[in-house]
């Protein structure tokens, strides 16, 4: 298992359906040698939901001949930065490593008494793409894990497609993962999400999308960023309106600084009808995340 307390960094972003293959081509990647895996991955829990309402995702993954137990917690962000405890583990299988699951920390109070209870519930199906990179920011090297997801999740009888990009920090500085997404929205159209597969596929399965209430800056950028990620997976209609609005909201919000408003204002004409983004889109997006999330612990 990793350490007793691991902490996940990450940098989700979301692709257009030209997206992969633009990443793939990008001249920071073109020349990386990338290592291509297909995973087959069943998220659990129990048939009352509770490990979702607790924002805790209970996973099994096979890859390469080999089945992992990942336990991940609530992530703490917005604007497509995500940080989160994180457990990983090599299991003989079939079913669930209950034993040492009853040992970690989130399931030391209440989730304790739901352990055989927890049955599959949806699944992820795609092909990963990844890339060891390293990055200087502040006067520092990083090391970023890029990785390339393209398949589908598959949860309640609906299917969504998956198509992102998550660059997660392996050593070093987080700004490196703001520098790095940033050089990449130069040339590709992409937006920040933050909403995890496993967030995604319970709300597919329910058919219920809910969007946090909404009262600085950061908070409108993550219901917008929440909504555009509904939108794509629901394609009800009101959820575009909600993503206008709340861009909207943020363009004119009084706390902003005259650079932030800037990006600000340039985000809601840089959406499609298809709520799909233009280049703009993801530059802006990514310089106000960076810029708000120095308000946070997240730096």
């Amino acid at each position: 298992m990793k350490t007793p307390t691991p902490v996940e960094v990450e940098l989700k972003l979301a692709l257009t359906p030209e997206g992969p293959a633009a990443l793939r081509q990008h001249p920071r990647l073109a020349s990386q040698p990338a290592l291509q895996q297909s995973l087959t991955n069943t998220y659990f829990d129990s048939p009352q939901g509770d490990l979702a309402k607790a924002r805790i995702a209970l996973r099994l993954r096979q890859v390469d001949g080999q089945l992992l137990q990942t336990v991940k917690t609530a992530g703490q962000g917005s604007g497509g930065l995500s940080q989160r405890q994180e457990w990983e583990w090599q299991i003989t299988g079939p079913g669930l490593d209950l034993t040492t699951l009853a040992e970690l920390p989130p399931f030391q109070g209440e989730l304790s008494g739901v352990l055989d209870a927890l049955a599959p519930q949806l699944s992820t199906d795609f092909t990963r793409r990844s890339w060891q990179l390293k990055e200087g920011a502040q006067g520092q090297e990083s090391h970023i894990e890029l990785v390339l997801d393209e398949g589908e999740i598959i949860s309640g009888g609906y299917r969504t497609p998956i198509r992102e990009a998550e660059l997660e920090l392996k050593g070093g500085d987080p700004e490196a993962l703001w520098a790095l997404a940033l050089t990449l929205a130069e040339q590709i159209a992409l937006r920040p999400s933050d909403s995890s597969k496993a967030a995604r596929g319970n709300a597919l399965s329910e058919q219920r999308w809910l969007l946090p209430q909404a009262h600085s800056p950061a908070e409108w950028q993550h219901r917008a960023t929440l909504a555009l990620d509904a939108y794509h997976d629901s394609q009800q209609a009101s959820f575009l309106s909600d993503v206008q609005q709340a861009l909207t909201t943020l363009a004119d919000h009084p706390e902003l600084d005259v650079t932030s408003r800037g990006y600000a204002q340039a985000l809601p004409s840089a959406l499609d009808a298809h709520g799909q983004p233009n280049k703009a889109y993801g530059k802006a997006a990514l310089a106000l995340a960076h810029r708000l999330a120095h308000q946070t612990a997240l730096r």
